[in-house]
């Protein structure tokens, strides 16, 4: 078996900048054609240039897309089987941290994490799962966070969303299996992939607490990484969350469904 993806599809939300953009890569060097799609048309002209010099033009697709409007997600499904003609991998990676505690999380905000985190997932499967199925091997991959096993009071919505995540993400896969699609989720740790860089320059913590003036981007990070007790000492690198996305959509996990890889430097303490 190999992560070779030679000739395959990969269609991949959140995919202009970060670890869906790393993915993106990583999948063209394995020979997959890509598709992604986000909200800048700005971004994604500039991510689907540096992707075109990887694999050429013809291998990428940049759709403009809001995964959360159900048009908008149908018509990128359409795009990518007029483009391409079909699909073997979904990624679904639309999201990021909401920082609030209860007493400052109102229900709005309660509202728009439930419906983030749930249809972002929900809409991209519903809009491309008939192509996988044609696919014979198809695999969903959703990014989700180490978050949802390890409750933090300062992340308290997107905590308790992210857990609900993987209890949606394990009723697909035993519903899919019958289809052969495989259904597996990748959590994600401390991963530099832009969220913690404008963190950084905001000046302000995940937790509130400001950044001490003079501190390096740099010196934050290893704080962070002593602070957060990761065993590795660092923050992990978009890439390295991008080769966990790429063995759950290849042919070297074909036979796992329902499980989750955690890219976070050993900081998980579950056995």
């Amino acid at each position: 078996m190999t992560t070779n993806m030679e000739n395959k599809v990969a269609a991949i939300t959140g995919g202009s900048s970060g670890i869906g953009l790393a993915t993106a890569q990583v999948f063209l060097r394995t020979g997959a054609k890509v598709a992604i799609c986000g909200r800048s048309q700005e971004r994604l002209d500039e991510a689907a240039e540096g992707l075109a010099s990887i694999s050429g033009k013809e291998n990428v697709l940049a759709y403009s897309c809001d995964v959360l409007d159900e048009s908008a997600v149908g018509g990128f499904q359409a795009a990518v089987t007029e483009r391409f003609g079909r699909c073997d991998a979904l990624v679904c990676n639309a999201g990021q941290a909401r920082a609030s505690y209860f007493h400052t999380t109102s229900d709005q905000d309660w509202r728009d994490e439930f419906e983030l985190k749930f249809f972002s997932v929900i809409r991209p499967v519903r809009a491309f799962a008939d192509a996988l199925e044609v696919s014979g091997a198809g695999a969903i991959v959703c990014t989700s966070a180490g978050l949802a096993r390890r409750p933090e009071p300062f992340l308290i919505a997107t905590g308790a969303t992210r857990a609900g995540q993987l209890n949606l993400l394990k009723s697909l896969s035993i519903e899919f299996a019958p289809r052969n699609i495989r259904v597996n989720a990748v959590l994600i740790g401390l991963v530099d992939s832009g969220q913690w860089s404008r963190r950084y320059e905001a000046g302000e913590g995940p937790d509130g607490r400001e950044i001490p003036d003079g501190m390096s981007k740099e010196e934050w990070f290893a704080d962070l990484a002593k602070t957060r007790h990761i065993p590795l000492g660092r923050l992990g690198e978009p890439e390295e969350a991008a080769n966990a996305i790429l063995f759950f959509a290849s042919p070297m996990s074909s036979y796992i469904t329902g499980e989750t890889i955690e890219v976070a430097g050993g900081q998980a303490r579950n056995v």
